[in-house]
């Protein structure tokens, strides 16, 4: 049977708190102290692993903890076209799905790596980048790759079947929803599995049973998807 994928607009903001380590624990314990400031030195930080396996929420959730404190950081993807210059201001760059980058876009990310390492004033900036592949193994400029490979690397593992499970339970009772098995079932075998689209469609179903003053069905799933 061919899985949904949703997008239907409503996405809670990503934080470090809210990710699930699982097997991702150490990546995850990097990160929390990488934003705290408790660094002892700037030295990159490079995530790889395959979809779904939490970059993007780990990298999101990063850049939102330095921005609350009041912190510039700097963020590039693939989507970026223009404003990709360097800013003196920024603390951290922040890189995402390198693996997709075209030349422009690997052009900046190294100016901004040599930059972020070697400033023309103040401390070097932190770096967090991540991709589909281990660095070696990137389909990017040499000065590029070996650079996001120079300092820590984490491979990040997806989540299994009952984590992702789980975790989405876990949510639904801090919210007071409740999932039966049936619709747990209906949820894993019609939408995508990964965590974030299933997290996204909770956010989704708990909305619009709020809306409907509905108990979370296999019904009102159906009825959603018909009104979205």
């Amino acid at each position: 049977m061919k899985q949904m994928a949703l997008d239907i607009g409503l996405q809670t903001l990503p934080t470090l708190d809210s990710f699930f380590a699982g097997p991702n624990l150490a990546a995850l314990q990097h990160l929390k102290l990488w934003t705290s400031g408790n660094m002892p030195s700037p030295v990159p930080t490079y995530l790889w692993g395959e979809n779904g396996s939490g970059k993007t929420h780990l990298l999101r959730a990063a850049y939102a903890a330095l921005k609350d404190q009041g912190l510039a950081v700097g963020w590039i993807d693939e989507t970026n076209q223009t404003q990709l210059s360097f800013d003196e201001s920024w603390v951290a760059v922040i890189m995402d799905n390198v693996h997709l980058y075209n030349l422009e876009q690997q052009q900046a990310a190294f100016n901004w790596f040599v930059n972020a390492l070697t400033p023309k004033s103040g401390q070097p900036r932190w770096v967090l980048a991540a991709g589909t592949l281990p660095p070696a193994d990137l389909k990017l400029r040499d000065d590029l790759r070996s650079r996001l490979g120079w300092g820590h690397v984490y491979a990040l593992q997806v989540l299994s079947e009952p984590e992702r499970l789980a975790v989405l339970q876990q949510e639904a009772e801090q919210r007071g929803l409740h999932l039966s098995d049936e619709v747990m079932s209906y949820m894993l075998n019609r939408f995508s599995r990964d965590l974030g689209s299933l997290m996204t469609l909770l956010d989704h179903l708990d909305q619009y049973a709020l809306q409907a003053q509905r108990a979370i069905t296999i019904p009102l799933i159906k009825s959603m998807l018909e009104n979205a």
